[in-house]
C-alpha cells in the first residue's frame, strides 16, 4: 500500500475505485488514441472504475481505503482485454471482456461492501469493465480499430480523488494496492 496523496481534514471529496492499468498498456492507448480518436478530448489517465462515490467526506478515505485493500488482496487473477469501441453521450470507451469473471467478482464484493458502510448506492445496470478513453460535448460517431494491446492484467487498484476542471477530471492516487492472484 503507499499513499499517493493528502486530503485536508473537513472538506469533501469526489472519490472512486478502480483498476489500475499497466504501464505498457497505457503508453499504447495514448499513442492509439493520437491516431483513431478524433473529435473530442482525448483521455491521458487511464483506469477500470469499480465503484463511483461521489461527494464523500475525507474522513471517508481510510474506510474506502481499507475496504479496496481487503478486496483486492482477496480477488483472483484479473485479466482484461478490449472488445469493442463504445460512445455514450458524453464519452467514448473501450469495452473489456472479462473473461474469468474476477474483475466483475471484485467489484461486485467492493461495491456491497462500500454499500454496506453508507458510502456508495449500486447502480440500476449491471456493471460494465471499461476504460474511458475521449471525453466529448458532441458524439463524434467514431468507429476506431481497437488498440493492438491484447489480454492484460491490471497492475493494481487505487482509491482515487477527482478534481474537476474546466479541461476535465484530474485524478489523484489517494491509495494504491496490490491485487491479491496476479496471474
Amino acid at each position: 500500500m503507499s499513499a499517493g496523496g493528502t486530503v485536508g481534514d473537513d472538506g469533501r471529496l469526489r472519490l472512486f475505485v478502480a483498476l489500475e492499468l499497466p504501464p505498457d498498456v497505457v503508453v499504447a492507448l495514448v499513442s492509439w488514441g493520437k491516431r483513431h480518436l478524433a473529435g473530442g478530448r482525448p483521455v491521458s489517465s487511464f483506469h477500470v472504475t469499480l465503484a463511483f462515490l461521489g461527494s464523500q467526506p475525507s474522513a471517508a478515505v481510510e474506510p474506502v481505503g481499507r475496504a479496496l485493500r481487503e478486496e483486492a488482496a482477496a480477488a483472483g487473477p484479473v485479466r482484461l482485454e478490449p472488445v469493442r469501441y463504445r460512445e455514450t453521450r458524453s464519452v467514448g470507451m473501450l469495452v473489456l471482456a472479462d473473461p474469468t469473471g474476477e474483475a466483475a467478482r471484485l467489484a461486485d464484493r467492493l461495491q456491497r461492501r462500500l454499500e454496506g458502510m453508507g458510502l456508495y448506492r449500486r447502480e440500476q445496470r449491471p456493471w460494465l469493465p471499461h476504460v474511458t478513453v475521449l471525453r466529448f460535448r458532441e458524439r463524434p460517431r467514431l468507429d476506431p480499430p481497437l488498440p493492438e494491446v491484447g489480454s492484460f492484467a491490471p497492475s493494481g487498484a487505487a482509491a482515487l480523488l477527482s478534481r474537476l476542471h474546466p479541461s476535465g477530471a484530474r485524478y489523484e492516487v489517494l491509495e494504491s494496492c496490490s491485487l491479491g492472484r496476479v496471474p
